[in-house]
């Protein structure tokens, strides 16, 4: 019985392979070519609907449990205070709390100084009359203010971002008809969307740290700043 040599079954195998291989590198290329990508991009200046006020109630004592009480006082004191004013409980947020001890490094040596106890509390008015009113209150119970910002609701965030992304589409897809049409080409299908981004920054009235007036100084004249907001979205058309 004569015995089947495999070596050329393999070797067609391989080429076989290879030319599948071949063929699809070239369909990849050749569909790369028939396609024009486009960067469009979109700006909106909008004016806030809220503004936030960041507190600290920070205090210190010998010992974890006095530090943890003080505090507790302080805040009671701040929310009492914001409540005659007329802030309601939904518009004020803890938003980290923080007991730690405080070290003293004095001779290379680490010794327990004592101990901290930190509540950050944010308060969102959508009133800007009402900003200064929660800064007086808040100082006078015994608070710091960390800073404040002039910002979105999440409502608005989504409504400005539909607009500012469909307008950076529409960008894309002018620049995309202006480079075919140079070609003498038309756009067809869209192929794929590589890349999109949105972006706002809130705008910061104050800083605690980078503020060379008092906080209630800045209280005295509450003008809301209007936001930039900007978007940009990549789209690979298929050209024809």
């Amino acid at each position: 019985m004569n015995k089947i040599n495999p070596t050329p079954i393999i070797v067609t195998v391989i080429v076989i392979l290879g030319l599948i291989v071949g063929i699809l590198i070239i369909l990849s290329q050749v569909g790369e070519k028939n396609t024009i990508s486009a960067t469009g991009n979109s700006q909106m200046t909008v004016a806030p609907d809220q503004a936030l006020v960041y507190l600290l109630i920070e205090t210190r004592s010998k010992s974890a449990e006095d530090a943890k009480n003080q505090n507790a006082l302080i805040s009671t004191n701040v929310l009492t205070a914001l409540d005659k004013i007329g802030i309601s409980k939904d518009q004020i947020e803890t938003e980290n709390y923080n007991l730690y001890p405080e070290y003293d490094w004095s001779d290379n040596e680490q010794n327990i100084k004592g101990y901290i106890a930190s509540n950050n509390i944010k308060i969102k008015s959508e009133d800007f009359t009402d900003v200064g009113k929660i800064i007086d209150a808040s100082v006078d119970a015994g608070s710091l203010v960390s800073y404040i910002n002039f910002e979105l609701s999440n409502e608005k965030t989504n409504e400005y971002k539909k607009q500012v992304l469909a307008k950076a589409s529409e960008d894309a897809k002018q620049k995309a008809e202006s480079i075919a049409g140079g070609l003498g080409k038309k756009l067809g299908d869209v192929v794929s969307v590589s890349s999109s981004d949105f972006n706002y920054m809130p705008y910061p009235l104050y800083r605690a740290e980078a503020s060379s007036v008092s906080v209630k100084e800045v209280a005295t004249d509450i003008q809301p700043k209007n936001l930039d907001i900007t978007a940009s979205v990549t789209v690979s058309y298929a050209i024809k």
